[in-house]
């Protein structure tokens, strides 16, 4: 082996452990986070020490194949942290933003055609009373 494959190797290597330091310490924040944000930096974070992982071992390894599932990785991580970042926006404003108004209206009709339902199943004679009940159970 040569100088520059055996530094390539040691360079590798200590990424790898210096990777491993990181992944515990960011579980151990997705684990503890006092808060759901902090919780989801951690999350796209481990994506991101992931991404490191693969590329330190396509660099080890050569075998090429893996940097597309990197690019993919990261593109599913991304829209993941997009995601959780529009949960938290719009989790404790239910009913106060415009954007949620039809979410709320479409939740009460669904409540309103169930109660229906109910009204109608309760003033059936008791053979069908029996049979609906036989159906939902």
């Amino acid at each position: 082996m040569s100088l520059e494959q055996s530094l390539v190797q040691g360079a590798a290597n200590i990424g790898l452990v210096l990777l491993a330091l990181a992944f515990l310490a960011t579980v151990y924040r997705v684990m503890r986070g006092p808060t759901l944000p902090d919780r989801v930096l951690a999350l796209d974070m481990l994506v991101g020490i992931v991404l490191g992982f693969i590329a330190v071992f396509v660099i080890r390894s050569g075998y090429t194949l893996y940097i597309d599932i990197a690019i993919s990785l990261g593109l599913v991580g991304f829209l993941t942290t997009v995601a959780f970042a529009r949960f938290i926006l719009i989790r404790g404003v239910i009913g106060d933003s415009p954007e949620t108004e039809p979410a709320l209206a479409a939740s009460r009709a669904q409540l309103a055609v169930e109660k229906i339902r109910q009204e109608k199943r309760q003033k059936r004679p008791g053979k069908w009373r029996d049979l609906s009940r036989k159906e939902t159970e």
